[in-house]
């Protein structure tokens, strides 16, 4: 049992009653005289481990309190609202030991308890004086005989502590071998004046109320005799000023609220009230700098590179990779600031995508046919498409999302425009695209269910290709999909019936039919054809047989697209979360092998698609970047068969451009961001179960142990520790396997009988799967 400062002070007045040596008969009562009413704060912690504990004061049965005849009853054990056992103590709050002794000066309403010191004994020192807290706690003679300093500080936080309720139950072994002075007891009271400090400036009224009394009263001497500042005289504003500048202690609490911003909400509010200093025309912007403190700086950092990035807009490619890559070097380092962490630098952030994306779009894909041109993005082409997605998606407001278009559009256009070009004459040159690969092959296999997400770019595929890693071993193609790249075309061709759809001369919306009987291709007829082929169509949280095939869509990304436009760049990964949950749910389910594909990629670019011109009335059917044409009209350079019936004669917008205006999201056209699709498998791990061990008994026969254990798991061995993850700690003379659920192991020194120890069982691989403390011997 730990001994504690309360527990001795109770012992050391219960033990007074047996220094009366006036008389045989024993002590009426301990008197318990406090001039300065120094032990005042400490009775409501005393009375609940003392009954016999009485107080001289306004009555009040509660608290045991009242007048001297009311004491004078209680002791006489004549009042049955007062029980207790032992002999009564009696504390006499503002009376001193001298007084009580002048009988004939004494006060009329002390005058009925002042026979006790005849028929009782005083609790006090061996000089007869009263005992104060720093006496007591000093006294080698009846007192703890610890080291207390007697500065006048150290006396004035002594009362603070008692007062606070903080010393009494202080073990005694903490208060011995150290010195108690003034800065250590209050420590008692502000264990962390560091974090005090920004709760403080958090909500400095507010805080200054809860905290009223000793506990402020506390609190701003730490902060003065600490942090060099008075909370009431210098208030809250000159308490960011230090924040900001970090010198000295401050150092302490700029690292904190570095650590814990989300705490102090209101600390910024305070913060950015602060002027930063003026360093000149090139400051300095390291992490660590003098201007990483001040929330004023970053928001003129975001303002001037706000203005930069604007200024792209005006500007031909080089020109602005080259303004691109001079905004990084002076703003880049502004991402390792708190306020960044905060979400305060957006364009910072977004600063760090717009340089590779700089760096990265100098160079188009390289090709001399479709299949070279493929393999160069699938090699890096693709990072070009995720470092302006992520640029695109790492601001919110219209004036920053402004300000990262024009950059973004200034690099990215050209290199749309250029690796578009590239594709489509190669294109032109073989007569079309390569001969389609179908889907469906590997979808055949039972056990495998397909997932379709709509408008999977192979970027965004790669960004769900690492979501998906913890799931099982994950394998990423690419495939051509159909021409033209839409939705009612590519989502058959990516499907487990591809071979048994096909399409007419009629079909100009680009949907097909059912090969069989003609009929199109609808949700209802699609899904009729998967089950007459042995493919369940499953809907959104269905998951069918794990046994067979399937077929089910998740994700929302080109329909997202149309909607939102470039605000799909910011919500991407909000999108791919739905298609991890759908995985995990069919994984769950105990699908072993998921393959997800889609129908089209698409273009994505602030301001919108440069326009082209088909008129009206040549197209049959006009779509943003494709079209078919009527039979009476001219075809253009980039004109194709439809891939489900060659009859169907689609017009291509060239480049990157629409044939409607002010589309900033489109598919369709030719471009190996819409026509080159991704395939993502899936082979799901089995999930590890989890060993569960229970240990049912643990027996002791002399040094030897006899475990009882329930589990079914297999290779378990029992062990006896000191220290439970800790082998070389073992006290047993070898580890015992399990066998039928028990194990007996023997404790090699019989030196550690009665020594504290823990059964550990172990897994195969030695690891802890399950402990109880124990003594050895039992």
């Amino acid at each position: 049992m730990t001994v504690t400062f309360a527990n001795r002070l109770s012992e050391s007045l219960v033990k007074a009653a047996a220094g009366n040596s006036h008389t045989a008969a024993a002590a009426a009562a301990v008197l318990w005289t406090d001039k300065e009413r120094q032990w005042e704060s400490a009775l409501t912690r005393l009375r609940a481990s003392m009954p016999q504990l009485l107080t001289l004061g306004d009555f009040n049965l509660d608290a045991r309190s009242g007048p001297a005849v009311w004491l004078k009853c209680a002791i006489a054990a004549v009042l049955p609202e007062v029980q207790f056992k032992g002999v009564p103590v009696v504390y006499l709050p503002g009376v001193s030991r001298a007084e009580l002794r002048a009988i004939e000066s004494c006060t009329r309403d002390l005058q009925p308890l002042a026979e006790l010191q005849y028929r009782g004994v005083f609790w006090s020192q061996v000089n007869t004086k009263d005992w104060t807290v720093s006496a007591f706690l000093s006294s080698k003679h009846g007192g703890l005989g610890l080291d207390v300093a007697q500065d006048k500080a150290t006396q004035e936080a002594l009362a603070q502590v008692l007062s606070a309720g903080v010393l009494l139950d202080r073990p005694l072994d903490e208060l011995k071998g150290r010195q108690i002075n003034a800065e250590w007891l209050l420590s008692l009271l502000a264990p962390n004046p560091t974090r005090d400090l920004l709760v403080w400036m958090n909500a400095p009224q507010a805080t200054q109320k809860d905290w009223v009394g000793v506990r402020w009263d506390v609190f701003s001497k730490r902060a003065k005799s600490d942090f060099g500042f008075d909370p009431v005289s210098d208030g809250p504003l000159v308490a960011a000023e230090k924040l900001a500048r970090r010198e000295g202690k401050w150092v302490a609490v700029a690292e904190l609220y570095r650590d814990s911003f989300t705490s102090f909400p209101e600390v910024l509010t305070l913060l950015r009230t602060v002027q930063p200093p003026q360093l000149g025309l090139f400051p300095d912007m390291d992490p660590h700098g003098p201007l990483a403190s001040y929330p004023q700086a970053n928001e003129q950092g975001e303002a001037s590179l706000r203005y930069a990035l604007s200024a792209c807009a005006a500007m031909d490619a080089a020109q602005a990779r080259t303004a691109i890559a001079t905004a990084e070097k002076e703003h880049g380092a502004r991402r390792g600031w708190l306020w960044s962490r905060m979400g305060h630098s957006p364009l910072a952030q977004a600063l760090e995508h717009l340089a590779r994306l700089a760096e990265l779009s100098a160079a188009a894909p390289i090709g001399a046919t479709p299949s070279e041109l493929a393999a160069s993005y699938q090699q890096s082409g693709w990072l070009v498409d995720e470092a302006a997605t992520q640029a695109m998606g790492a601001v919110q407001t219209k004036a920053d999302t402004d300000a990262v278009g024009a950059a973004v559009r200034a690099v990215y256009l050209p290199w749309l425009e250029e690796a578009a070009k590239r594709l489509q004459d190669t294109v032109k040159k073989v007569g079309g695209m390569p001969a389609l690969q179908s889907a469906s092959d590997a979808a055949t296999d039972t056990g495998t269910c397909t997932v379709f997400v709509d408008g999977l770019r192979y970027d965004v595929a790669q960004r769900l290709r690492a979501k998906l890693e913890g799931l099982g071993t994950t394998t990423l193609a690419a495939r051509w999909t159909c021409m033209p790249s839409v939705t009612a075309s590519g989502k058959a061709w990516c499907s487990p019936v591809a071979g048994l759809v096909s399409g007419t001369a009629e079909d100009v919306e680009f949907e097909p039919r059912v090969a069989a009987d003609g009929k199109p291709l609808s949700g209802h007829n699609f899904r009729k054809l998967l089950t007459d082929n042995g493919v369940q169509p499953l809907d959104k949280h269905e998951t069918g047989d794990p046994s067979g095939r399937a077929w089910t869509e998740s994700g929302d990304l080109d329909h997202y697209g149309h909607e939102h436009g470039v605000r799909l760049a910011r919500d991407v990964d909000a999108q791919l979360a739905t298609v991890v949950e759908r995985v995990q749910e069919l994984r769950d389910a105990g699908w072993r092998r998921v393959r997800i594909v889609t129908d089209h990629g698409w273009l994505l670019v602030p301001g919108g698609l440069p326009k082209t011109e088909l008129p009206k009335h040549q197209a049959e059917t006009r779509w943003g970047r494709c079209a078919v044409l009527k039979d009476t009209a001219h075809g253009t350079p980039l004109t194709f068969g439809w891939d489900w019936c060659k009859d169907v004669q689609v017009a291509y917008a060239p480049g990157v451009s629409s044939f409607i205006a002010g589309a900033d999201y489109a598919h369709g056209g030719l471009s190996l961001q819409e026509c080159l699709v991704p395939v993502l498998d899936l082979v799901v791990a089995a999930p590890a179960a989890a060993a569960q061990v229970a240990i049912k008994a643990v027996t002791w026969k002399g040094l030897r142990c006899v475990v009882e254990v329930d589990s079914s798991s297999a290779g378990l061995t029992v062990d006896v520790r000191t220290k439970p993850a800790l082998a070389t700690s073992s006290l047993v003379a070898s580890v015992k396997p399990l066998e039928a659920g028990k194990a007996s192991v023997a404790v090699a020194d019989d030196d550690n009988l009665g020594a504290a120890a823990v059964v550990v069982i172990l897994g195969a691989d030695g690891q802890v799967l399950q402990k109880q403390a124990t003594t050895v011997g039992g």
